[in-house]
């Protein structure tokens, strides 16, 4: 692994956290994503289901943890599965997680080959009342289905045992994964402080004629050399009107002297994210208009990010948030005073220039699982991203930084990167 190994306490307790919350004499059992295929015999980066990592730290294909905390048996009480591995798979693909070595890592005692589970699981099955099983219940997943490992382990567990009751391994983790651990906390820093590291590589190597893409490659070479697994996420590198194209990240445009380049990336480390936003001049110094919109979006993260902190709601959140962008529209002269008095509350006028949400979740996925009618509460990691997007005049600006809420309030995990006009300025003119 590119990572350094996590201590497999951060595994036992969260499994410990997970077992508190199933019924009774029930099994829960979570399996791993598919391998993806794109063309030929060509396969995408394998990229682990989350829920699965979180409780047992296995970072391969084929695994399937299976939890029975109230089994008769104490062996029973919990079975990871990993993928056997032989001399042909040596040759070709590499090493493979040998039993010792799922010990070490997920901190579960009994470890058998992928292929035994469906005869191991019937042992128990019987003894059991219902299952919990996985499936992906992100707000924002893809409308349509692929067929995954998860659904087919649905499928399968109901045609074999149809008369046990069937409840959602997600909703557990849902609940569970927002507030985070101290170790967690340790590795989204981290993946943090690579980002920092990359950016300001960025600002150094930006120069008026490059391509966009050339941008993108210096957050590629950096991730890849401190030891990230990969982007978090398609990073945007958009110049100019580029900018106001929400999720524009082709990147293949000329970055011109006299745009402001947005840039939002992110590192993912250990399979824990950051996810960041920076604006700057293509050519060193923002022109008056720049400075006037990046001052009024920096003005909002400062202040809409003191209400990240326990007891608030997002939906409170986020109205501050809109009531700050909307009297610096005012002040950009974009909007007008009268009226927005006047205006429509179900089509407030800020929305032309400001149009999405500027807090979510972050931790094993970039938009992490969690409700939003759920409370901030202390270890929670939220993103604060507020943006202004003038089409007509081919500026595009978000500022994006990342906080763990403490009881006290929070903690910038960004801080470091630079985001005053002047740092920025100074970085890229030395």
């Amino acid at each position: 692994m590119r990572y350094d190994q996590i201590n497999n306490s951060l595994f036992i307790e969260n499994r410990k956290r997970f077992i508190s919350q199933m019924k009774p004499n029930t099994i829960a059992i979570l399996v791993s994503n598919d391998v993806k295929h794109n063309n030929a015999d060509d396969v995408m980066g394998f990229a682990q289901n989350n829920d699965l990592f979180y409780l047992s730290g296995i970072d391969q294909e084929e695994t399937i943890l299976v939890l029975y905390p109230d089994a008769y048996k104490e062996e029973n009480r919990a079975v990871l599965f990993v993928k056997e591995t032989n001399e042909q798979i040596k040759i070709w693909d590499g090493e493979k997680l040998t039993k010792e070595q799922a010990i070490e890592v997920s901190g579960i005692d009994r470890i058998e080959w992928s292929s035994n589970f469906e005869m191991t699981l019937q042992y128990m099955a019987f003894e059991a009342d219902g299952f919990y099983l996985g499936h992906n219940e992100h707000l924002k997943r893809a409308t349509k289905d692929q067929e995954t490992q998860q659904n087919r382990m649905i499928k399968w567990c109901k045609e074999k045992y149809p008369l046990h009751e069937y409840y959602r391994a997600a909703k557990i983790t849902r609940s569970l994964r927002p507030v985070k651990s101290d170790k967690e906390i340790q590795l989204v820093q981290k993946a943090a402080d690579i980002s920092i590291n990359s950016f300001v590589s960025v600002l150094k190597a930006c120069k008026a004629t490059m391509k966009e893409y050339e941008l993108e490659a210096e957050l590629a070479y950096n991730l890849v050399k401190s030891g990230a697994s990969h982007h978090a996420f398609q990073p945007i590198v958009a110049s100019g009107k580029n900018a106001c194209a929400l999720h524009y990240n082709t990147n293949d445009s000329t970055c011109n002297d006299g745009e402001m380049i947005l840039l939002d990336f992110g590192i993912c480390y250990a399979n824990y994210n950051s996810d960041t936003t920076r604006c700057f001049p293509v050519n060193g110094k923002f022109s008056k208009r720049q400075a006037a919109v990046y001052t009024a979006v920096l003005h909002c993260l400062k202040e809409g990010s003191k209400l990240l902190k326990p007891g608030i709601l997002p939906i409170d959140y986020e109205k501050n948030m809109a009531n700050l962008v909307e009297n610096e529209l005012i002040k950009l002269n974009l909007l007008d005073t009268n009226d927005v008095a006047n205006q429509n509350p179900k089509k407030p006028l800020y929305k032309k220039y400001f149009m999405h949400g500027t807090a979510h979740y972050l931790g094993l996925d970039v938009h992490d699982v969690g409700l939003y009618s759920r409370p901030f509460e202390a270890g929670m990691v939220l993103t604060c991203e507020p943006g202004i997007y003038i089409p007509e005049e081919g500026i595009g600006c978000r500022l994006e930084d990342d906080y763990l809420i403490t009881e006290n309030g929070n903690i910038n995990l960004t801080a470091a990167m630079p985001i005053e006009i002047k740092d920025i300025e100074a970085l890229m003119n030395n």
